[in-house]
């Protein structure tokens, strides 16, 4: 409870920004799909056989998996806001369609020949007497579509538009539950508010519901048009993936960028997701430039690479090329620390046993019970090649979610486990890294990626960022981590805090 009383305090302005985006994106994309699937279950409510055949289209739509649906939107639509509203609307149709459709179709006969006989013309007929009749039905699937549209939008923070998504999942990465608490509970309490705002509409007339409704598309639409005309204009957009090391390094890019050349405007998308989904947006020009690392880019973005070589410099400068002559992109000098795996156990474990390196391990194996990430302990730059590589063979290795780990061996259900080298739990958990003696782990440096295209445009980039090159330690990048992750301290104020501290600010 403290962690989330001083998180509201420290981030409170950020929460409520979270928050309005939140009901931003949910109003807009719920809107849109009402104004859909209505007219469309008017238009279909006396064929049949149409109607059918487009519940069948709706409901395979509903089945693709978010996270794919959005990696297919990325090189069309770009990033942000637009990808999101278009996957929120495509789930929601089918609720409002199919309540719509059914409600229209379900009325008394009786009462259809009723308004027949009395007069009433298609038109009159439809307003009086059958979207009155259906109203229950339709707002029943408008509540159901708000409720699965405010759980999905969650995922918009995957593709940078934001939203109380971007907490749920930073406390996922970051085994932060206060972020998680607050993210779900906040996403639970506007399901519930807009649930009531629903009823309250279910209980007016048709007439005044409409009104209602327009209202609201009109201010909405205003609002969202006066904020981008009001917004001004971005020259660079620099992303990051989940977590708080992504989150400094682009803070550390706008500063110096923005510190050479006043003149340039810079936009920050922290937490943005995972490596296909920004070197999709920086393929698509969505994104200018993200921070990657050079084994990531050996192991999972380029082609017709062998494994990374255990020489740092000769790993990067394989990336860079391949980087070039496939994709046409700029990958600028490496900062000094690596990401890569290691091996870590407690203080008095490490010292009972006087381990340094992975080596020492041999002498001790039939003591280790390790927890490993599902990853590392599967793939061949991970537990099984570490053991051929060492002739290591624990006496157990159990596998367990990466936020799971750290706890478990602070709590001593293991006494080894694999992390990054730039955790922050290293410094939380006062744990030792073993020494990788033998090299196995392949280098995880990190630099600027970015299109050859912005950098012919910018070519003062190349020597702003290359300020980096060489630069911030392993020591200082779990330190900085520990400030944001542990303390809660600003990614912004952190980095910005780096860059003066060293020079590279004045």
């Amino acid at each position: 409870m403290q962690a989330i009383i001083h998180i509201l305090k420290t981030q409170g302005d950020d929460i409520v920004r979270s928050i309005g985006q939140h009901i931003g994106l949910s109003l807009i994309s719920l809107l849109i799909a009402a104004v859909i699937a209505i007219p469309l279950a008017i238009l279909l409510m006396n064929h049949k056989r149409s109607a059918n055949v487009m519940l069948q289209i709706t409901s395979v739509l509903q089945t693709i998996p978010s996270l794919a649906l959005l990696g297919i939107l990325i090189p069309i639509v770009g990033i942000g806001t637009v990808p999101s509203i278009i996957a929120l609307v495509i789930y929601a149709v089918m609720p409002i369609f199919q309540n719509t459709y059914a409600g229209l179709t379900t009325i008394d006969p009786n009462l259809e020949e009723a308004a027949t006989a009395f007069g009433l013309s298609r038109r009159m007929k439809l307003f009086r007497i059958e979207l009155p009749l259906a109203m229950p039905m339709i707002i029943s699937g408008i509540r159901i579509a708000m409720v699965m549209i405010i759980g999905t939008a969650t995922l918009a923070a995957l593709i940078g538009a934001g939203g109380l998504g971007t907490y749920i999942l930073l406390g996922i990465e970051t085994n932060n539950n206060a972020l998680l608490i607050i993210g779900a509970v906040l996403s639970a309490i506007l399901a519930l508010v807009f649930g009531a705002g629903i009823d309250w509409l279910g209980k007016l007339s048709f007439k005044k519901a409409g009104l209602v409704l327009l209202t609201l598309i009109v201010l909405i639409g205003g609002f969202a048009g006066y904020r981008k005309i009001a917004s001004p204009a971005t020259d660079i957009t620099i992303a990051g993936k989940m977590g708080s090391e992504p989150e400094i390094l682009i803070n550390m890019y706008k500063d110096l960028i923005e510190h050479d050349h006043p003149n340039m405007q810079v936009t920050t998308k922290a937490n943005f997701g995972g490596t296909s989904f920004l070197f999709k947006a920086l393929k698509s020009g969505s994104v200018d430039i993200y921070p990657e690392f050079t084994g990531t880019v050996l192991e999972s973005l380029v082609t017709g690479q062998k494994s990374a070589s255990h020489n740092p410099k000769t790993t990067y400068k394989v990336a860079k090329n391949a980087l070039k002559s496939q994709y046409q992109m700029a990958y600028l000098k490496p900062m000094q620390y690596q990401n890569g795996y290691d091996l870590a156990v407690t203080k008095p474990f490490a010292k009972k046993y006087n381990l340094k390196t992975i080596s020492d391990l041999i002498a001790v194996e039939d003591q280790i019970h390790a927890g490993f990430d599902p990853d590392f302990h599967q793939l061949k730059d991970g537990y099984p090649g570490l053991s051929k590589t060492y002739g290591l063979k624990f006496a157990s290795a159990k596998t367990m979610e990466p936020s799971i780990r750290y706890k478990a061996i602070a709590n001593g259900k293991v006494n080894l486990v694999d992390g990054y080298t730039t955790d922050p739990e290293v410094q939380e958990y006062h744990l030792v890294v073993l020494k990788d003696d033998k090299h196995f782990f392949p280098p995880y440096q990190g630099a600027p990626l970015m299109t050859e295209k912005l950098l012919t445009d910018h070519p003062e980039l190349r020597t702003t960022l290359n300020k980096l090159a060489g630069k911030v330690s392993t020591t200082d990048m779990q330190k900085m981590n520990y400030k944001v992750t542990v303390k809660h301290e600003k990614a912004a104020a952190v980095a910005r805090e780096y860059l003066k501290s060293h020079g590279l600010l004045d």
